[in-house]
This record gives structure tokens, sequence and C-alpha cells, in this order.
């Protein structure tokens, strides 16, 4: 049996026969129903504990800001610490409970279907674009959004055009506004700029009144409430709240780009074909990277340090993915299956360049790849002189 979509360059994974390819999809659906049916009070724990770390980072951070924001090492202290608890609730509490991870404790504090997170982009809009068409579609050319962003050029299978020359360009600003590109993803603005709908019916879309809503409601907590009950602390705590967003940005961004558009990451042409489990399994390895790391790496990536456990397991909370990794890895070296996995500076380091040689036309492209490949091999020959 054949995988009804095809990678867009070649595979650092073996062809599976049929009788391979169910096995290894069995191997893994008993992997995650073992751990479905295991969860309980270790794991309603630990999302309280995330809970509470959000809450009294966030009250700690905003408090140093407001009653001593003009001090710089306290502005920095604040800044950092709302910062973090930003990074958190974007990724380990909202990204997760959000994809319905915690729905089975009953906690309506913590369902999928009611949370909302502390950034621009709505819950609705969110869940479209990426529990359904992302996890569905994972990095197939046409179907998944979240392949290039609609901006960016990821893979040869996307047709060249001249802006792709600025795909740096685009990546940094991608990363600094990150959660507002995050929140007008689900209303396809690129098709409004290439005239392929009208701008006049935008804001009579859902879409839009949820993100406008959203959006002002942020803008008004972070830049008109806090700054204006701290007084005379008003502007530490106006460039404070900018800072801590923009921190959360941009490590989200590079979480996410080192998940998903790394070197070996494979990209897929949709064929049409149904898909089985087994062969959506497969996928979701390929199409995933990892980044290696200890607790604070897993605990500040919301887990997603593991994302092919997360591709595979999305609605497993998070915390379980650092257990199931070794299993995962196992199973993809007995099956030769590429577990693509490497340090957070290896795997940033590919995205850049990845992006980097894809923003030239096709012509020049291979000429390219070649110099990128001639500097990886110097520095495979180039010998580490002892500190």
């Amino acid at each position: 049996m054949n995988m009804p979509v095809h990678p867009s360059r070649l595979s650092m994974s073996r062809q599976l026969s049929p009788e391979e390819l169910q096995a290894f999809g069995a191997a893994i659906e008993a992997l995650y129903q073992q751990t479905r049916a295991d969860l309980g009070q270790r794991d309603a724990d630990y999302i309280y504990r995330v809970r509470a770390f959000v809450r009294y980072s966030e009250m700690t951070g905003r408090g140093l800001l407001m009653l001593g924001g003009w001090i710089p090492p306290v502005w920095l202290t604040g800044t950092v610490l709302l910062g973090m608890s930003k990074i958190v609730e974007n990724m380990e509490l909202g990204h997760n409970v959000m994809h319905g991870q915690y729905d089975w404790m009953n906690d309506p504090s913590l369902n999928g279907a009611r949370y909302d997170w502390d950034n621009v982009c709505a819950a609705n809009a969110w869940k479209h674009t990426h529990n359904y068409e992302h996890h569905t579609y994972t990095n197939i050319v046409g179907k998944d959004r979240d392949l290039g962003y609609g901006t960016l050029r990821i893979s040869e299978k996307q047709r060249w055009y001249p802006q792709h020359r600025y795909n740096l360009l685009f990546t940094a600003m991608l990363a600094l506004g990150f959660e507002w590109f995050v929140g007008v993803h689900d209303m396809q603005l690129d098709r409004y700029i290439i005239g392929k709908r009208k701008w006049r019916d935008l804001t009579k879309t859902v879409e839009w009144q949820e993100f406008v809503l959203k959006a002002r409601r942020q803008v008004l907590k972070d830049y008109v409430f806090f700054p204006a009950i701290a007084g005379v602390n008003a502007l530490p705590v106006l460039t404070g709240n900018l800072s801590a967003n923009l921190i959360r940005n941009v490590w989200a961004w590079a979480i996410i780009f080192c998940g998903h558009f790394t070197e070996h990451a494979e990209v897929f042409e949709d064929k049409g074909a149904a898909e089985t489990r087994a062969e959506w399994f497969v996928r979701q390895i390929r199409g995933s990277s990892n980044i290696s790391g200890g607790a604070l790496m897993d605990f500040f990536s919301g887990n997603l340090s593991h994302q092919i456990e997360h591709h595979l397991f999305p609605d497993l909370p998070a915390n379980r993915y650092k257990a199931l990794a070794p299993q995962i890895r196992a199973l993809c070296e007995q099956y030769g299956q590429h577990y693509n996995t490497g340090s957070f500076a290896q795997q940033l380091g590919t995205v850049l360049v990845r992006l980097t040689v894809m923003s030239v036309p096709d012509a020049k492209r291979q000429g390219l790849e070649r110099k990128v490949d001639a500097v990886k091999r110097f520095f495979r020959r180039t010998p580490r002189v002892p500190a």
C-alpha cells in the first residue's frame, strides 16, 4: 500500500510494506490507548500546578512593574516574569487545554471548548486552523495553511513567487508579531490581498468580528488598563507589557518553526487517496521535529519540544510526551522511520537555512543547496579546538 501523500524531497525514512505499516500503526495506537487509560490524578495535579505558575508569575511580574518600574533591575525582572507567564499560559496551558487534553477532568475552567487564552487570536479561529486543518492535513501542500502561513515558501512543492525573496524578512516580522499573524490566519488575508476576495466582505465575516473583539480586549488590558492604574509608573508598565508580549511571540515562533520546518521535516503532496490511521501516523512522524533538552525546555515549550509525540497524540496531556518519546523512537528505529530530533540551536539553524534556500527561484536553488551542503561538510570535517 502506498502512502496517499508523497514527500517533497528525498525521505530519510524507508517505505513500509503493507504488513509493516499495519504493525507499526497498531503499535502506536496501543501506546495511545495505554496512556489514555492511565490518565488520572497526577495529570490533573500537573495542569493545576501549571495554572498556578501562570497566575503567580503574572501577578508578581505586573506587581513589580507597577511598584518599581522605573528601577531598571525591577523593570527587567517584572518584564521577564510576565513574559514567562505569557509563554507558559499560551503554550502549556492554553494550547494544550484547547486541544481538549484535559476534558476528561470535567473541570469547566479547563474545558477545551470554553477556554480562551491570553493573546489576540480568538479561540474558535485557532481551533479551526490548528486543531482541525493543521492536525488533520499536517504539512500537506494546499491543505495545511500553517505550512508557511500563507506568506513563506517552505518547500519546492510550493510555487515560487517574487515575494519569496523576502522569506527571512517575513519570518522576522512573523516572529515579532506572531500572535497577530496567528490571530488573522483563519481569515486567509492573503486571498484578499491578491484580489480573490473583496475587502468589503471581510468585516462581515464572523471570524473578523471575533478577532476584533478579542484584539480590542487584549490591547485595552495590556496597553490601556494596566498602564492607567499604574499612575506614575504608566510608561514602565506599558513598555514592560509590550516587551513581555514580544518575548512570548518570538519564543512561540521559534518553538513552532523548530517543530515543523527543519531540514528533514517532510512536506507532502495530496494525491486524493483515502488515508488510513497508520498512514496518518507515518506522516505525522515524517513531518515533525523534536527539540532535545531538559525539563525547562519541555516546560517552556508546552512540551512541544516533543512535537512528534504531539502530532501523534494531540489530545493526550502533553506532560505524557516525555515518557512516550523513547517508545516512539524505538518503534521508528525498528521500522526504519527517521526520528527527527536535535538541539534548539541545531533545529533553528536548519529552519533558517531552509527558508533561505527556498527564497530563491528554482533555477538558482540547486546551486545554493550545493553551497550549503559544502559548508556542512566543511564543519563536519573541521575538528573542534579544545577549550
